[in-house]
């Protein structure tokens, strides 16, 4: 079986990259690392919880 340079991977680096994603109104912020925010209505708050949990990790 083939390697493959997934989410997994990426965990046992421990390596945090975060992005947000929408869906309808709402914008949620997600980490490499599984790590998920919740929803909010705001893109500045879900960028700040992304932020939050970067300065966290």
């Amino acid at each position: 079986m083939a390697q493959q340079d997934g989410p997994e991977r990426v965990r046992q680096q421990q390596e945090h990259l975060t992005s947000t994603t929408e869906k309808g109104p709402f914008c949620t912020a997600r980490c490499t690392c599984g790590w998920r925010g919740p929803a909010r209505r705001a893109r500045s708050q879900a960028r700040t919880d992304a932020e939050a949990h970067t300065a966290s990790a």
